[in-house]
């Protein structure tokens, strides 16, 4: 079983929330990138947060996917395509969110099951 505070790509979704988030300091933005980048990052770190103190709950990662898919497509929605430094940002962002949200379901699935088995 994993513990609580452990698994690598809670940590990894925690890093990729947090320089989201921070990116509109570094990355030129307008106010619609500058917005969907805090907002995103910060969601993307409270759903990390949330996955490291719960490693069986299995919806966290679900989370991180979404939220990765939704940063993604972020720059057409949001319409700051154009901003070469936002975009990439999101692109980015996204794919590697989806990737560390879907590598981490095996490992939320087996705690889970174990949490379940020991009731």
């Amino acid at each position: 079983m994993t513990r609580a505070w452990q698994r690598w790509q809670d940590w990894a979704a925690l890093v990729i929330g947090v320089l989201t988030a921070l990116s509109p300091i570094v990355v030129s933005t307008d106010s619609a990138a500058m917005w969907s980048l805090i907002v995103f990052g910060v969601l993307i770190a409270a759903a990390a947060l949330w996955s490291l103190a719960q490693p069986g709950s299995v919806a966290s990662e679900y989370v991180h996917a979404v939220l990765g898919a939704l940063l993604f497509i972020s720059p057409w929605v949001f319409g700051y395509a154009d901003l070469a430094g936002a975009s990439w940002t999101s692109w980015v962002a996204g794919v590697l969110t989806v990737a560390v949200g879907l590598a981490a379901l095996p490992s939320a699935n087996a705690e889970h099951r174990g949490l379940a088995g020991s009731h």
